[in-house]
């Protein structure tokens, strides 16, 4: 599928900036949506849709009515936040925090921009791995994890919701990527990262929607 219109939460850094620049580079109409732009982002000369913090609802309301009758091929909810909980240290205000910005969010802008969705038209979840029950072998990231899982529960549900509007959904873990999130260090950059992941987007329908896909186009278990 050729896509028109692609916006793209949390863009002003990272995957979601490397995703910007190449569906703008394919000829797509990006809309870029952060809390504040960055110097890359705005040098893109994409349409940024700032001030937008996804945790909060007139934000959203905010973002819905900078799209409105704006029809979406590709929505792609990529802001996350990242923080560290060990056993005997729990902090339980941050753990909330990822799942307003992880889990909450990301269904709350998809919702809001249902309406928007053209024919055919594709919504794209950035999560982890580490949301994996099965794949969990070291622990930790508590707040992470629980709020990655409950996303991943949440695209399941979405894939089933928007199978009858003809939207078909993707569940996708990016790799270990070197992003400021994690303090650089990783296996691929932001811009490998898209590349691979707009390769899985690309191979997404209605007969495989719903699935929660490695970048690298493995299969991940739940």
């Amino acid at each position: 599928m050729s896509f028109k219109t692609v916006v793209i939460t949390g863009a002003s850094r990272g995957i979601g900036l490397s995703f910007a620049k190449l569906y703008q580079a394919k000829g797509c109409h990006v809309y870029a949506a952060c809390r504040s732009a960055s110097a890359e982002l705005t040098a893109l000369g994409v349409n940024v849709i700032e001030h937008i913090d996804v945790t909060k609802d007139e934000d959203i309301g905010k973002l819905a009515s900078a799209l409105n009758g704006v029809p979406i091929d590709l929505l792609i909810n990529n802001a996350g936040i990242l923080r560290d909980e060990r056993l005997g240290s729990i902090d339980k205000d941050s753990i909330r925090r990822q799942f307003e910005t992880n889990a909450l969010a990301p269904l709350a802008v998809t919702e809001a921009l249902m309406n928007n969705f053209s024919d055919g038209a594709k919504l794209a979840l950035i999560t982890s791995r580490m949301g994996s029950v099965e794949d969990n072998t070291s622990g930790g990231r508590y707040g992470y994890r629980m709020s990655k899982s409950a996303l991943n529960i949440a695209g399941m549900s979405l894939s089933h919701d928007l199978k009858p509007r003809g939207v078909a959904v993707a569940i996708l873990h990016p790799g270990l990527v070197g992003t400021e999130m994690i303090g650089g260090y990783g296996d691929i950059t932001p811009d490998q990262a898209a590349e691979r992941l707009a390769q899985r987007i690309e191979a997404l329908n209605l007969e495989n929607t719903g699935t929660f896909w490695h970048s690298n186009g493995q299969v991940l278990p739940w």
